[in-house]
């Protein structure tokens, strides 16, 4: 295990153009993978809290499936909608085929 993250996937259960959340520190994290390369965010649209994991990934952008707010999988930054604010994103590692993601701080 690398220093600080945590284990969340083999890279074999999320092909390219998939997202699925897990649960880190009691917290949902949205894992996207984007054309081969893994990303972390929160997985709670900022807008009403509604869970980004069960809206779209079309390339990079991840939309919120209640009111379509945009997001950046890369970054966590709001692209369009009704949001006001990013979503925070989370450093991902891949070492062999293991997905791992540096948690967020416990609520």
């Amino acid at each position: 295990m690398l220093d600080g993250f945590v284990s969340v996937m083999a890279t074999s259960e999320l092909p390219p153009g998939d997202m699925k959340f897990v649960v880190i520190n009691r917290q949902r994290v949205l894992v996207a993978n984007v054309g081969g390369v893994f990303y972390a965010l929160s997985d709670i649209c900022g807008h009403a809290g509604a869970p980004l994991s069960a809206g779209n990934l079309t390339g990079y952008v991840v939309e919120c499936p209640l009111h379509y707010a945009c997001f950046d999988a890369r970054t966590g930054k709001l692209i369009t909608g009704p949001v006001s604010a990013d979503v925070p994103s989370y450093e991902v590692r891949v070492e062999a085929d293991t997905v791992y993601v540096k948690p967020p701080p416990p609520p």
